[in-house]
């Protein structure tokens, strides 16, 4: 998890200070990004880009994505009654709300249970009798090219994207 700087505006322009032109340019850049897409703590998150060479704006996306997609996509209208066992559990007098809540936290378990699957990167079940291949998920840039960037640890960072801003604790209330 990104750690949380005491005095973020304070912190940041001290730590802009020290960074070279260019550099300060694509963590302005950055934070801006960050800030428009409604990141919390969008210094935290640029700052670890340009600081550590992560991929965190890459990161950060692709995250909520899965939290507008898969996680929160179930609160939409209409989207509960696609999910036949969902629709007869409402129509038999479960709460709405409490079937969107189930079906949130079964959506994150799955989601974060794949994130830690693409981090791992292969089984090694096996692996001594044959060898098998693994995977990684890579940053490209805007035109679809291969920035050479790996995002890792994509699990670690799941609750703190989550758009709601309580880092996951309403689905498991």
């Amino acid at each position: 998890m990104l750690s949380r700087m005491t005095n973020p505006q304070t912190g940041w322009t001290e730590w802009l200070a020290t960074l070279p032109q260019e550099q300060r340019a694509t963590a302005d850049g950055l934070l801006e990004a960050f800030t428009r897409l409604g990141a919390d703590a969008p210094g935290e998150w640029a700052r670890s880009e340009v600081a550590e060479g992560l991929p965190q704006l890459a990161r950060f996306l692709l995250l909520r994505q899965l939290w507008t997609e898969a996680i929160n996509g179930r609160e939409n209208p209409g989207a509960l009654e696609n999910v036949p066992a969902a629709a007869r559990l409402v129509s038999a007098g479960a709460d709405r709300g409490d079937v969107v809540l189930a079906m949130r936290a079964a959506a994150f378990e799955a989601v974060f249970a794949t994130l830690l699957a693409l981090d791992e990167g292969g089984s090694p079940a096996g692996a001594d009798e044959m060898p098998l291949p693994g995977w990684r998920l890579h940053e490209t840039d805007s035109g679809g090219r291969l920035t050479g960037r790996c995002l890792n640890g994509l699990q670690e960072s799941l609750r703190e994207t989550d758009p709601s801003g309580h880092d996951a604790q309403d689905i498991w209330t």
